[in-house]
């Protein structure tokens, strides 16, 4: 058991007898009445965001999860994705919704499976915050059209669609944000 003294972004909890994952938190002390942690808390397998109130000192229970390294290895049929193990070599098939943005999956890619200990069950699977990848294809830019901050779609190596600036051509190499799914940079 832990209180709410040991709350960090990241840590997993058990609440109302699901787990969850701590995404901020915030301990307020108003001018009266009792110190509390107000906190974001984002759902392990449906990825919904919950914003709860708990008092100071409260316990709390912590999930006990492991991340473990993998690599991906191909797609299986519209939605099964298979892994290995990275030191182990053993393999995995899991169902796309655990994967936070499986449309930058390319094969090869690095991830991150989160496992909950005590079941031995994979919960999610994380990519890089950054992943580089080929522009397959995109329109011309317009020249002049720079008034803005525009964009216009591109197409990447593994079919998603990610808007980037108008200068960025075919078979070009950028760097894309898996969290937001958004052009970062232009890797040279």
């Amino acid at each position: 058991m832990a209180t709410t003294a040991d709350f960090k972004n990241g840590l997993c909890i058990v609440h109302n007898g699901e787990l969850w994952t701590i995404v901020e938190f915030l301990h307020v002390k108003p001018g009266k009445g009792n110190t509390f942690v107000r906190t974001k808390l984002r759902h392990i397998k449906s990825g919904r965001v919950l914003e709860n109130r708990f008092d100071a000192g409260a316990r709390i229970e912590l999930a006990r999860v492991e991340r473990r390294p993998y690599q991906f290895l191909y797609k299986e049929g519209d939605n099964t994705y298979n892994f290995m193990h990275a030191e182990t070599y053993e393999q995995l098939a899991i169902e796309g919704e655990m994967i936070n943005n499986p449309g930058l999956l390319k094969e090869g890619q690095g991830v991150e499976i989160m496992y909950h200990v005590d079941t031995d069950t994979p919960l999610t699977c994380e990519l890089p915050a950054f992943v580089d990848l080929q522009v397959t294809y995109t329109e011309p830019g317009v020249k002049g059209d720079t008034a803005t901050n525009a964009a216009k779609r591109a197409t990447v190596e593994t079919g998603a669609e990610v808007f980037v600036p108008l200068f960025i051509e075919t078979g070009e190499m950028i760097r894309v944000d898996t969290r937001t799914n958004k052009y970062a940079e232009r890797v040279k």
